[in-house]
């Protein structure tokens, strides 16, 4: 066997490390491709460092990488990433694009250049517990206590009365999780959402980011109160990411939470699941009389602009994603991207909530494509984790980092 390698930064998570390892055994075995994979397994903030804020992706360090579409802007404009749209042109993707949803596709598009193909995606959504919420004992202790039905909730007042409602920790259950750790990311996604479904932007009229709005204002408060709140919440919450929230949902801990789509499928497939069978999903809750609205993130395979075996990088991203390998993604814990994949009688009947993909899609927003993103969004969790340790008022934490936003340009 070669001793040459070809280098893969992988986004840390199992489900991603044993199908990522999965795919190159059979890539190899179908090709007799000689090369020896290294792939380096990486949270967030070390993945975005090594990839992009090394040049890691433009001086050969790595091969291949996943990178999530906050950072897209910011790596292609840097140079970091190899334009896939002459390979593509000469020798597609199986299906491409018809076998994606539109939504998939539109991030990493340049122009007529292509940054990389879809790896990863589920919207956010709510998850929740439906064996709680369908239990005659529940709903009856519920309406007692609470005057009126427990149901999925719609309004981010009935998700706080049902979180406190299911905390019970003297059986290690708690009515949510919340991803709490400061990564720049999950406080991020969690105070975007809590604006769109106030009826708020994160952009102005002018297409500027705006974070000092009313919208935003009322959604730090309820966030910065429920995050605070011991008796409705995960005792772990400001210590997890999002991958270690939906473990904790996984083994039974939590009634419900806001988080991504591929946390609710985990829980149908992972060995350590103690929920399976038990888990559905629904739209995120709103303010009153305003509208649910879901985010949509979504992870790529990338090749590095350096990187020494592009071809065989492409023809490795061309085998990961055909719809058999995108259906085996999905089957070891992630999710898959094709359309394929999303109505599969196979998948549906293991993970049955899997076809409402297509739905939730059609409500997520995009984050702002722009180059400083990574910057704004770590000012962001700052303004986020502040409204958490301190009284400061919103408004005024808001303002300050409304102007700390202004004076990147």
């Amino acid at each position: 066997m070669s001793t040459e390698k070809i280098r893969i930064a992988v986004r840390k998570f199992g489900p991603f490390e044993s199908a990522l390892q999965k795919l190159w055994d059979g890539y190899c075995a179908q090709t007799g491709c000689q090369l020896q994979a290294e792939m380096i397994p990486m949270d967030l903030d070390d993945l975005h460092k090594a990839i992009i804020e090394d040049d890691g992706l433009k001086n050969g360090d790595w091969d291949i990488a996943h990178v999530v579409t906050d950072w897209l802007l910011e790596a292609w404009t840097d140079g970091a990433l190899e334009n896939l749209q002459p390979r593509i042109a000469q020798n597609p993707p199986e299906g491409f694009p018809d076998g994606w949803s539109n939504s998939l596709l539109s991030m990493q598009q340049f122009g007529e250049a292509v940054a990389g193909l879809p790896f990863h995606d589920g919207p956010e959504c709510l998850i929740y517990r439906k064996d709680l919420f369908n239990n005659p004992f529940e709903k009856q202790k519920f309406e007692e206590q609470y005057g009126k039905p427990l149901v999925v909730p719609q309004t981010w007042d009935d998700f706080k009365d049902i979180a406190r409602f299911f905390t019970r920790p003297e059986d290690n259950l708690y009515g949510t999780v919340f991803a709490g750790f400061p990564d720049g990311h999950n406080t991020v996604f969690d105070f975007c959402l809590q604006v769109w479904t106030r009826g708020g932007d994160l952009l102005d009229q002018q297409g500027n980011i705006n974070i000092h709005t009313p919208a935003a204002a009322a959604g730090l408060d309820f966030y910065r109160q429920i995050l605070r709140d011991k008796s409705l919440i995960h005792p772990g919450t400001m210590q997890y990411e999002s991958v270690q929230t939906g473990m904790a949902f996984a083994r039974g801990e939590a009634a419900m939470m806001v988080n991504w789509f591929g946390f609710a499928s985990m829980c149908e497939v992972i060995d350590e699941t103690k929920v399976k069978g038990k888990v559905d999903i629904a739209p995120i809750p709103s303010a009153l009389g305003e509208h649910s609205a879901s985010l949509n993130v979504y992870w790529l395979y990338t090749i590095g602009s350096g990187s020494q075996h592009k071809d065989v990088a492409y023809d490795f991203l061309r085998y990961a994603t055909n719809q058999r390998n995108d259906k085996l993604l999905t089957l070891e814990g992630g999710i898959g991207c094709r359309k394929s994949t999303w109505v599969d009688p196979g998948i549906n009947a293991i993970i049955p909530y899997y076809y409402k993909l297509e739905e939730l899609h059609q409500s997520a927003k995009m984050l702002p494509q722009l180059a400083t993103w990574a910057q704004i969004a770590h000012l962001i969790d700052e303004v986020v984790l502040n409204a958490i340790n301190t009284d400061v008022p919103a408004d005024q934490l808001l303002a300050v980092g409304q102007q700390k936003i202004a004076n990147l340009k």
